[in-house]
């Protein structure tokens, strides 16, 4: 079977939600546009916005601790620089937060929402062109539906794809086939990537990704059933355009 892209998605804010696309322009040594480029951290983060480097994630609210970010659904403006916040359906914060005022009412929304979580007014944080993403470095992550469904053998029950938080989703017949691709140049349309490593999962991917509670232990089953914790692989963009869902992906 070919392998072809089912899914896009980025995530405008670092744990908040995953905002599906239908295409994503891409950059060399770049992520998606706007993908982890804003992240909730604690008072305590030390970050210079006239100089933006990568921070680890322990400076920030994450699935990993703070499970009740699931509740929240979230929507990022663009053109705007507005987010968004529901909670059941009902908007219960919305601001402007590529300026100060706009970041400042998101930040008193999160200090209420996760009070006794943090010490502090948590910092919503503008990384610009630095993303916050887990591993500091520009890359995208790519994940097999076919590997999805592997784990959900093991663990007997549906896992939905978003537990992963990857930018793409790819369909084949072949579980795991990504893992090959290490140290291999693949394309997706007419982009071409180097992957360059797997993906270790840690607790986030407990989370249920709407009810904001821990409902499986995904690390341990991927130990149990396949003696390791992988899920997914990390790339570098070496090439630019514009990826769309359908677009076939070819490991060269």
């Amino acid at each position: 079977m070919a392998l072809s892209i089912s899914q896009i998605y980025r995530y405008p804010v670092k744990s908040l939600t995953a905002e599906a696309l239908e295409s994503a322009l891409l950059a060399p040594d770049q992520v998606l546009p706007n993908d982890r480029r804003f992240g909730i951290a604690h008072a305590s983060a030390q970050f210079d916005s006239l100089a933006p480097e990568h921070l680890p994630k322990s400076n920030f609210l994450n699935l990993m601790r703070h499970e009740r970010l699931a509740l929240l659904s979230t929507s990022f403006d663009d053109s705007t620089g507005t987010l968004t916040i529901l909670r059941g359906g009902k908007q219960v914060a919305r601001g402007q937060i590529t300026t100060p005022v706009g970041r400042s009412i998101i930040e008193q929304f999160f200090a209420s929402f996760a009070a006794g979580d943090v010490r502090g007014t948590p910092k919503l944080l503008d990384g610009h062109d630095t993303a916050f993403t887990d591993q500091g470095s520009p890359l995208v992550s790519i994940i097999g539906q076919a590997s999805i469904r592997d784990l959900e053998r093991v663990v007997g029950e549906p896992v939905d794809h978003r537990r992963f938080r990857a930018n793409f989703y790819f369909e084949g017949d072949r579980p795991w086939e990504e893992f090959t691709w290490v140290g291999q140049e693949i394309s997706i349309g007419d982009i071409r990537l180097q992957v360059v490593k797997r993906i270790e999962r840690c607790a986030a991917t407990n989370v249920h990704p709407d009810q904001g509670t821990r409902n499986m232990n995904l690390p341990l089953a991927l130990k149990k059933g396949f003696s390791h914790i992988d899920m997914g692989v990390y790339a570098r963009v070496i090439s630019d355009g514009t990826v769309r869902i359908g677009d076939p992906l070819i490991c060269r």
